[in-house]
């Protein structure tokens, strides 16, 4: 199973550089997207979707033009479930989920919290909520993909400059705390797991040329639960994919 993970800032604003041709390009099985800013009803590319044989859920948020996340998928999924249960977060369309037969695959979008101390405190009552909600979910879905876009850097090493970031939303104590114990409660950052060498990022500024000179942060995941670990066979940063200021991630699972 070929997982793709791509926080596409905006899904109109992709489609015009081409997405669809480099979706094509990828052969995907499962893509998970973040950051859609569209329903599916502004979105008449969906039947090329479903020509290139991608069946599609949706999970946009209440305000237009706002965050949301999508799952696109070749392979019929047995269920899908939207949201987490979390009014405050379901409002926001952060959460989405299929289930397989032998896997399931989730899109989730973290909040930022580089607006300001409400968001940053929202983002950090997420993080506590969502990893209740995981503890949970890894009982009923042993066999479980959490792909995104988590708005956290975890390690030095997935952040250009750590020591001037020191302070900055996406890089502060607790949250890399939280995404190390996160991992610890039954996960496996499956980039790591196969790529331990430093530079690698997925998400670059907009401003100071930031991109062309790779001074970026490592915010966009394909966390694989414990038993699926001997099943991870590829794990890539796609970085020659310029639609957004992220780009994908994939994943290779032998399921």
């Amino acid at each position: 199973m070929k997982i793709v993970t791509y926080n596409v800032n905006g899904l109109r604003a992709a489609l015009k550089k081409d997405w669809l041709g480099w979706l094509k390009g990828v052969d995907a099985d499962v893509v998970c997207l973040q950051e859609i800013k569209a329903s599916p009803d502004q979105i008449p590319e969906v039947v090329l979707l479903e020509e290139m044989g991608y069946e599609h859920y949706w999970y946009p948020a209440q305000k237009k033009g706002y965050s949301g996340v999508a799952l696109f998928t070749k392979i019929s999924p047995a269920h899908v479930e939207y949201g987490c249960g979390h009014e405050d977060y379901d409002f926001e369309g952060r959460i989405i989920r299929a289930d397989f037969d032998q896997v399931s695959v989730m899109s989730t979008y973290f909040p930022s919290g580089t607006t300001g101390d409400v968001r940053q405190e929202f983002k950090y009552r997420f993080l506590d909520d969502f990893q209740q909600y995981s503890d949970k979910l890894l009982v009923e879905k042993p066999n479980l993909v959490v792909c995104g876009d988590y708005n956290i850097c975890h390690r030095a090493i997935d952040i250009h400059n750590p020591k001037s970031n020191a302070n900055s939303s996406g890089f502060l104590p607790e949250e890399r705390e939280w995404m190390e114990n996160f991992i610890n409660s039954g996960y496996i950052d499956s980039f790591r797991h196969l790529n331990p060498d430093p530079h690698h990022y997925t998400w670059w500024s907009y401003r100071a040329g930031a991109r062309a000179r790779n001074l970026g942060w490592r915010i966009d995941y394909n966390m694989v639960s414990k038993p699926l670990e001997t099943r991870i066979r590829t794990s890539k940063i796609l970085a020659d994919a310029v639609h957004s200021d992220h780009c994908p991630v994939l994943l290779e699972l032998d399921v």
